[in-house]
C-alpha cells in the first residue's frame, strides 16, 4: 500500500491549524485548482467524528466524487479520514498537529490502494503516487498560507 508524508511547519497556534484542516469550506478553498467542492454530508463548517462528506472534483480531465468519513479524532492534535465510496480501492489520510517552536507542526500520512489492479498499480508507479503527493503538499501549503494571514478569527472559540 502505497504511503504519502507531507511534514509541514505552519506558524500559528494547535487548535487553529486542526479546525482548518477540518474545516469543508477551506477546503474547498485550498483545492481551488481541481474544482473541488462538497455536495453530500456535511457541506460547509467543521468537520466532526462520524461525519461523511461527499467531494467533487475534476482530477485528469475527469469530473470525479469521492464520498469520506471521519472516524477517528483527538482534537486538537489528530483526525482520520478513510474513503467511504470512491475513485480508490481505498485510502486513509491521518492528519495530525503537534506545537512545535512558533506554531504548529502538521503530519499528512495519506495511505492508499489504487483501483484497477495491475493496471491501477502500474499507474500509481507512472503517475499516481508523484500526482497525490503534489496534491496534499500543494493543499498543506494553502493551509499554511491561511493560517499564517491570521485572519481566521471565525474558528477562534
Amino acid at each position: 500500500m502505497p504511503t504519502i508524508r507531507q511534514i509541514t511547519s505552519i506558524n500559528a497556534p494547535v487548535p487553529v491549524c486542526f479546525d482548518l484542516a477540518r474545516n469543508v469550506d477551506i477546503h474547498t478553498q485550498t483545492t481551488a485548482k481541481t474544482q473541488e467542492k462538497a455536495i453530500g454530508g456535511v457541506t460547509s463548517g467543521l468537520l466532526e467524528i462520524g461525519d461523511t462528506v461527499t467531494w467533487e472534483a475534476v482530477h485528469f480531465g475527469v469530473k470525479q466524487r469521492l464520498t469520506a468519513q471521519i472516524v477517528e479524532m483527538d482534537a486538537p492534535h489528530s483526525f482520520t479520514d478513510v474513503m467511504v465510496k470512491g475513485a480508490f480501492k481505498s485510502f486513509t489520510h491521518i492528519h495530525e498537529f503537534r506545537e512545535h517552536k512558533n506554531g504548529t507542526l502538521m503530519k499528512d500520512t495519506f495511505s492508499y490502494k489504487a483501483p484497477l489492479g495491475l493496471i491501477g498499480t502500474l499507474a500509481n508507479k507512472l503517475f499516481l503516487k508523484r500526482y497525490m503527493h503534489t496534491f496534499i503538499k500543494m493543499r498543506a501549503n494553502e493551509l499554511k498560507k491561511i493560517a499564517e494571514q491570521k485572519k481566521h478569527s471565525y474558528l477562534m472559540r
